[in-house]
Parts: C-alpha cells; structure tokens; sequence
C-alpha cells in the first residue's frame, strides 16, 4: 500500500478512539495517542517502522504549525497584563524541574553525566499536547491565559537547558576545562537565530497583506510561510519551534486580521495535529517500559515535582489568582517532541551508553506523561472552572 492508505488508517484509529475515550471523559489527546500506540510496531503493526519513517514530514509540518498558533499568545496587549508574571513562572518552574531532577538523581547515585543530561531534558513541557486540550474544551480564563504562554516558552528553556547541560557533559567525558563559548554563546546564537528569522518571515506576512486582499489567499501565503520556515529551521540546524512561534507572535503584532486567519489555519491544521498524536503514540516503544528502572521513575516523579513546586512558588511570588496558582503545575505535565528530540540528539551527541540510557528514560517518561499529561491538564482547567464545552 502507498503512503496515502497508512495516513487514512492513523486518522481512522484516532477517530475511532475517540469515541471509545468520550464514555470515560478522556481528553482527545490521550485517544490520538493510544490510537498511535495500538497501531503501530508495539502491538498490531499497522503502521510498521518503515511506514512511520516516510511519515516524518507530516510530524515536522504539525510542529510547525502548532508553534506558529502558540505565537498568538504573544499577542503585546495580552503580554501587558501577564507579561512579567508568566516569564517569572517560567523560570522557575523549567528551573525546578532541572535542579530537583538533576540533585535527586545524583543524590540516589546514578552516573553523573546521565543526571546532568536528565536534568536539562526536564524542562521542556509538550506544548501540542497542552493546545489541543484547550481547544477541545474551548477553555478560557486566567489560569488558560497564563498556561499557553508558558508553555510556549518553555521550549525556550528547554533549548537552553539542554544546549548547556550537554556540553557540561562533554566537558566531563573529555575532562576538558569550561568554555564560555562553546557552553553559553554558541547555543544562545542559535537560539537568537532562530527568532529573528522568524520575526522578519512573521513581518512579511503582515506585510503580505496589502497585496493579498481575499481571505483564502492571505490563508494560503500564511501556510506557505509556515512550509519555508520549517525548511529554513532545518536546512540552518535551528529550532522550528522558536522560528514558527516569533513568525506568528511578530504576524499577530504587525497585522490587525491575523487573528481571524489564524482560527482559520486552526481548523485546516486540525486532521494535522491529529495525525501527528497518533503518529507520535506508534512510536512510543513499550519495551522500553521494563528496561528504565528506578531512574525511570525518579525522573518522572521528580520532573513533576519540580515543574509543579516552581510554578506554585511563582505563582505565589507574583501574587497570582489561586486558580493559575495551584493549577498551573497540573498543566505542565506533558512532555513528547522536542524532549525526544533533545534525547535523539543526546544520542548522537555524547557516547553510546550514556545517549541509550537517557534516550530510554526519555520514551518511557513519554509514554507516561503523555497519556496522564492531558488528562491531568483538563482535571486542572476544569477544576479552575475554565472548560466550556
């Protein structure tokens, strides 16, 4: 069969899913991704490794798209009133995550340099994930507005964290000396890369706008911009997540009817974002389940732990509404793509039983966090009264 038959059989299972999860009130997400996990090589091997392979474009595009929609809560007048306070809650809550996970793991006597690498993969949260949810349940408020900035930056961190961390971990395998340059400004660069290319693709969009009149066309150079900025984000070894998200911040800034073309790339992206959640379940592998150990869970309880404990003290510092205080931390749970891709490249980047030990405790911790992530995102909008529908 072509690659055409294994997109309809994952779109297929996902909707099919759905309506098994709907009796016991499971957010879309976890369907998505149950789907993906019956599916795929682990179970009934519908979608082979092979078929998951030559299906990696439309993971990549999903990425990009769910960046350029998160772009939208960096909105000025939105960032004027929670500003300040979600970057503080920011800080502290991927901070936490990397300072428990990295101090419990060593204190517990795993290899060093596995702890350095498992603490900088703690801070990233899974944004995708995060956005379905409230999209599905249409969820407003003050703990929503707060939620999807921070998750939004939180790859920021986590692109920091893990750019440091692995080369304090080199710097330890090679027993080389500190290196400003190689440690701080070299993945700072990258990072600074990545947003003002997407600033000046996301300015020429707006600007796009005087010579696009129709709604349909305007829509299509939006999702054309979208394409090149992946493409760029590759081809330059920068993150598409950062480049999508300052293309769609800068886009919503500079442009008065951005926000009535993103809802509408919103629902043309959606059998996207579907497909990418069940793709993403086809390649949770379970047999890495038994082999992670006590690290394992370590790693899971200890990078929630951490997450929950500093949002809840940022929320605290910045006088927040008990709603997003004792809330937030729920929401910050899931962990996928860029974790694992940080992992992969961990892989690549460091000697073989260091990057396979850290790649395990990665899918496994995935496997978890993204089938109780969504769900515990929706007990913690639904218990600050924020789901709609």
């Amino acid at each position: 069969m072509n690659t055409f038959f294994y997109v309809g059989i994952a779109m297929l299972a996902g909707l099919l899913m759905t309506r098994l999860t709907r009796l016991v009130k499971l957010p879309n997400v976890t369907a998505y991704l149950i789907a993906g996990v019956l599916i795929g090589p682990c179970v009934f091997n519908l979608l082979s490794g092979d078929n998951l392979a030559s299906l990696g474009l439309i993971t990549e595009a999903a990425l990009g798209f769910i960046a350029f929609s998160i772009g939208d809560q960096f909105k000025l007048s939105a960032l004027k009133a929670i500003g300040k306070p979600a970057l503080i809650i920011t800080v502290l809550e991927s901070v936490g995550a990397v300072v428990i996970t990295m101090s419990v793991t060593m204190l517990l006597g795993f290899d060093p340099i596995v702890c350095v690498m498992l603490g900088a993969l703690s801070a990233s949260t899974a944004p995708a994930a995060t956005l379905l949810v409230v999209r599905q349940y249409k969820a407003a408020g003050p703990l929503t507005n707060m939620l999807l900035p921070v998750v939004a930056a939180d790859d920021a961190t986590g692109l920091i964290a893990y750019s440091i961390c692995v080369n304090i971990a080199l710097n330890m395998i090679n027993h080389s000396g500190f290196s400003v340059q190689s440690t701080i400004l070299s993945p700072l660069a990258h990072i600074c890369g990545a947003l003002l290319i997407g600033a000046v693709i996301g300015y020429l969009l707006a600007l796009s706008h005087r010579f696009f009149k129709s709604h349909t066309n305007r829509m299509s150079f939006a999702i054309l911009c979208v394409f090149i900025g992946v493409a760029i984000a590759d081809k330059l070894g920068l993150s598409n997540l950062l480049l999508c998200m300052a293309m769609g911040a800068v886009y919503v800034n500079f442009c008065d009817t951005a926000e009535r073309i993103l809802n509408c790339i919103d629902d043309w992206t959606y059998p996207l974002f579907m497909l990418f959640f069940v793709l993403s379940g086809a390649q949770l592998d379970l047999g890495t389940l038994p082999k992670v150990g006590l690290i394992g869970i370590v790693y899971i309880v200890c990078r929630f732990g951490g997450k929950f404990l500093g949002s809840w003290i940022g929320g605290t510092i910045t006088h927040q509404p008990p709603v997003v205080k004792d809330n937030i931390g729920w929401a910050l749970m899931p962990q996928a793509g860029v974790a694992i891709g940080m992992a992969t490249m961990a892989l690549q980047q460091l000697p073989r039983e260091f990057g396979t030990q850290i790649q395990t405790v990665i899918l496994a911790a995935t496997l978890v966090y993204e089938v109780i992530g969504p769900i515990a995102t929706k007990t913690a909008l639904k218990r600050a009264g924020e789901i709609h529908a």
